[in-house]
């Protein structure tokens, strides 16, 4: 057992869970945050394991997914964990803004089959 983790930052409960069962059944640790001051606390808090993927939406309560792409990708400790936006935006300029703010995939929830987003995810894992 490895411990590697991926870190999903959403705040729909039904997505977090149905991500949880699959990411369950594929033997693939994950921690959860619902916003984004959440998931920043996480990755701040020097006791927490540095997850080595993470699944970021980009509507989150508090701070947006743009903003915590942004502070993730701006701090020495957690700028080379790959990032995979994962929202229902679907407009070429909020794509754009997210690949140049440091994302390395931006997918569309109702274009995204769960295999497909398990299979990013060991990638980036090098499972």
């Amino acid at each position: 057992m490895t411990d590697k983790h991926i870190l999903i930052i959403e705040d729909n409960a039904f997505i977090n869970s149905a991500y949880g069962t699959k990411f369950n059944r594929e033997s693939i640790p994950y921690k959860i945050a619902v916003d984004g001051e959440e998931a920043l606390a996480k990755l701040q808090n020097e006791a927490e394991k540095l997850p080595a993927v993470i699944i970021l939406d980009i509507i989150l309560p508090k701070k947006n997914g743009f903003e915590v792409l942004s502070i993730i990708k701006n701090d020495p400790r957690t700028k080379m964990i790959p990032v995979i936006v994962l929202t229902n935006l679907n407009q070429e300029i909020e794509r754009r803004r997210a690949m140049e703010l440091g994302a390395s995939e931006y997918l569309v929830k109702a274009d995204t089959k769960i295999d497909t987003l398990v299979d990013k995810v060991r990638k980036y894992m090098a499972y």
